[in-house]
């Protein structure tokens, strides 16, 4: 998909509404560093998540809408953290840093199961952090099903309670449908999405597509 910049009269009407009104949109970026990603493809999904919040239309659609952002690593039962803690974007800058800090990021985990459930229990709270928000989205991406913890879809639909919409990346591997499972038992809300990366390679094409549609579709 051939993703355009936003056009000219669409960004001056949203700058004219931007983020004096206040955050519309806060977005939490999970990102899965569990056993079965190595370093190679913990950096293609650093480095792909980065030049997505780099690209021109997603970068003003950011801070247009006054976005609050936040990243997570996550893994086993126990094993999630806050890696960049909450980021509002009031300006270019502001993305550009986030991007830097992306970019700059250490993996917390190696080795660790696939628990996404307690991945998706620890991070619907962090939202309470940002109540002045209008949207909650949680953008979580992984290569694997869950094999640890709680029950994936019990969780889901308890964040979507919460008012938090769940929207996944699934990075398929050969034999293994992640996508499916993750339209079957992650995603949650209205009018959440599953967008799917056919092996790493294909992860930066998709971060940037799903970020497009999180953030420049409904800013539209």
């Amino acid at each position: 998909m051939r993703i355009l910049a936003l056009p000219i009269a669409m960004l001056a009407s949203l700058a004219a509404a931007g983020p004096a009104f206040g955050c519309r949109l806060a977005l939490l970026l999970a990102v899965d560093v569990s056993g079965s990603i190595d370093s190679g493809e913990y950096r293609f999904q650093m480095d792909g998540l980065a030049e997505a919040l780099e690209a021109p239309d997603v970068a003003d659609a950011l801070w247009i809408e006054g976005a609050t952002v936040a990243v997570v690593q996550w893994s086993g039962a126990a094993d999630q953290a806050v890696t960049i803690p909450w980021r509002r974007m009031a300006g270019p800058g502001d993305v550009a840093r986030l991007a830097a800090q992306v970019r700059a990021a250490p993996r917390r985990w190696t080795g660790g199961k696939t628990a996404l459930g307690d991945a998706l229990a620890f991070m619907a709270p962090l939202f309470e952090q940002v109540p002045e928000c209008a949207r909650r989205v949680i953008d979580i991406s992984g290569d694997g099903i869950t094999n640890d913890g709680r029950e994936t879809r019990a969780e889901s639909r308890a964040a979507e309670r919460r008012g938090v919409v769940v929207n996944g990346l699934a990075i398929d591997r050969i034999g293994i449908s992640v996508a499916r499972f993750y339209e079957q038992f992650v995603r949650a809300g209205d009018g959440s999405f599953v967008e799917r990366a056919t092996g790493y390679s294909d992860y930066p094409r998709a971060i940037r597509r799903k970020l497009y549609r999180e953030v420049v579709v409904p800013a539209s």
